[in-house]
């Protein structure tokens, strides 16, 4: 019957999928109305620390026990409520209840600070702040990724070419560690914990909550649309644009074929009050309006540059419809207009539903089938990078989003610290950029052979070259000595050992590997014809 159940959900889940969008619907209606609550209300700080001490009690009484009895900890945040494409083995896991700490905790504008937990969404913050005129300065595109999720892991949008990754803009942590201590941690008070924090996956402490740069905004964003026709144009011209003295606030490039990609610019600014500027208002984020990688997809062979003026809320959120373009390949009728008019109001599904209805075959078939990864790699690599996509995929669009990766000295963590043919002068940075490749590669969708995880392999290969990094919440598929070999773990390791979270949680690898065997799907590629 456990079988029968499996093959039906399998075979059928692309219905499931959408009868699943209104239950995610009712879903984040019910969250928002929590939300609202506590907006309104407020979570008072004396909660938050009898939440914390809750939390603090489970750790010390795990380390009472004897140390050949305890199981590594983790959180009790189910596996399909993350948004990574793996499945935790959580049940060989130690689980420490927390999945409480959802609160906003307060905003100190003067300071220009927000305190959040660490299961606060970006949505949840987003409705916090901007009616305080305020945003996180690096402001993921979709709405149920965490912040302490994107904190320890990684964090990167269109505004990162000047601030850095999402960690860059933590100001302090609040960790409660293998003995049960509750720890603040700032570039001051544990300043190598601090450091190795990021891209550490949970594996060196229990985030309890963090604080975050935030920054004044406006209520539109004037964005222009750049059409390009030559790779080496389009690359020259991102990079020009992301270092110059006045960069625009927010910069990304969608490329729909190898030389032909859409570069777009945006400005915070004033509603418009010209009759002519106001025609160009675009809130692009109502439930009708194409998919927005659509929709920049219409300025590709227009002539010049284009402009418009979005709402920022649009704006910000303007991938989280169709999640960037993954769910073109999972409701093939999405953005159809009769859908979008009907049945645009309960996109999108939500990510949590989707992990939730995978099966052990839908998994294995994912993992084989399609290709997730966001992809760090330095500026000048990124001819060399578009070209091995395009020759290990053929798959488009691809995403590029410049970002600043900084070099901390002996504090580097996980990150080594730019090549100098790298950095820009005068700076403690390089400039880098993610590269975004989602959905079936072009010869799975033509129905030919294709080997996956040798291709994602090679692509690795070359992040490896030249110095790059794929972000972890996307399956890996290095060797332990490969992944040792990409990431700088000389930080990580001795910071697991001085604080005991060698004996208390995961190794890094361990934690983000898939529960996938990547070999044996290798040696069985292997074995088939090309």
């Amino acid at each position: 019957m456990k079988q029968l159940v499996f093959d039906l959900l399998t075979r059928f889940r692309g219905v499931i999928l959408l009868c699943l969008l209104p239950v995610g619907y009712l879903f984040d209606a019910v969250m928002r109305l929590r939300n609202f609550y506590y907006e309104r209300w407020g979570a008072a700080p004396e909660q938050h620390g009898l939440r914390v001490a809750e939390i603090q009690r489970q750790v010390r009484r795990w380390y009472a026990q004897p140390a050949e009895t305890r199981r590594p900890m983790c959180t009790d945040r189910r596996t399909w409520q993350n948004l990574s494409t793996r499945f935790e083995p959580k049940h060989e896991w130690h689980k420490i209840r927390m999945s409480g700490l959802r609160d906003v905790l307060g905003v100190d504008l003067e300071r220009g600070t927000v305190r959040v937990e660490p299961f606060v969404t970006v949505g949840s913050v987003t409705r916090y702040l901007l009616p305080r005129g305020h945003m996180l300065q690096v402001t993921l595109e979709i709405e149920d990724a965490t912040i302490g999720g994107l904190a320890m892991a990684v964090g990167m949008t269109t505004h990162s070419h000047k601030v850095g990754l999402l960690y860059e803009t933590v100001v302090a942590y609040e960790v409660v560690v293998a003995d049960g201590s509750l720890l603040r941690v700032t570039r001051d008070e544990h300043p190598e914990l601090f450091h190795a924090l990021p891209w550490s996956h949970g594996t060196l402490g229990l985030l309890v909550s963090l604080e975050l740069k935030i920054m004044p905004v406006k209520p539109f964003v004037h964005l222009r649309y750049i059409p390009v026709h030559t790779q080496q144009q389009y690359c020259d011209q991102l990079r020009e644009l992301s270092v110059a003295a006045d960069a625009p606030d927010f910069l990304e490039a969608t490329v729909y074929a190898k030389d032909h990609a859409v570069i777009m610019t945006g400005d915070f600014a004033d509603a418009p009050t010209a009759p002519a500027d106001r025609r160009k208002i675009n809130p692009l984020g109502r439930w009708y309006k194409p998919w927005f990688f659509k929709h920049v997809e219409t300025f590709l062979w227009k002539d010049g540059e284009s402009e418009e003026y979005v709402p920022l809320r649009h704006y910000l959120m303007r991938h989280n419809r169709s999640i960037f373009w993954v769910v073109q390949h999972m409701i093939s009728f999405g953005n159809h207009p009769v859908f979008r008019w009907l049945l645009g109001w309960l996109m999108p599904p939500r990510i949590q539903f989707i992990k939730f209805s995978t099966t052990p075959a839908v998994r294995e078939m994912t993992f084989t089938k399609q290709v997730f990864q966001d992809i760090v790699l330095p500026m000048s690599a990124m001819s060399r990078a578009i070209d091995a996509s395009h020759r290990l995929f053929e798959m488009y669009p691809v995403l590029l989003y410049p970002s600043r990766i900084y070099d901390h000295g002996p504090l580097q963590g996980q990150l080594r610290a730019p090549r100098e043919q790298d950095r820009v002068p005068g700076t403690d940075f390089g400039m880098y950029f993610d590269l975004g490749v989602y959905g079936v590669p072009l010869p799975i969708l033509h129905g030919k052979p294709f080997k996956t995880v040798h291709a994602m392999r090679k692509m690795e290969d070359f992040t490896r070259e030249v110095g790059g990094y794929p972000f972890l919440y996307a399956d890996t598929f290095m060797t332990r000595e490969e992944f040792g070999q990409m990431f700088n773990l000389d930080l990580y390791e001795k910071v697991r050992a001085q604080y005991g979270a060698d004996q208390a949680f995961p190794h890094l690898y361990d934690k983000i590997k898939p529960e996938v065997d990547v070999f044996a799907v290798l040696a069985r590629e292997a074995s088939e014809p090309d």
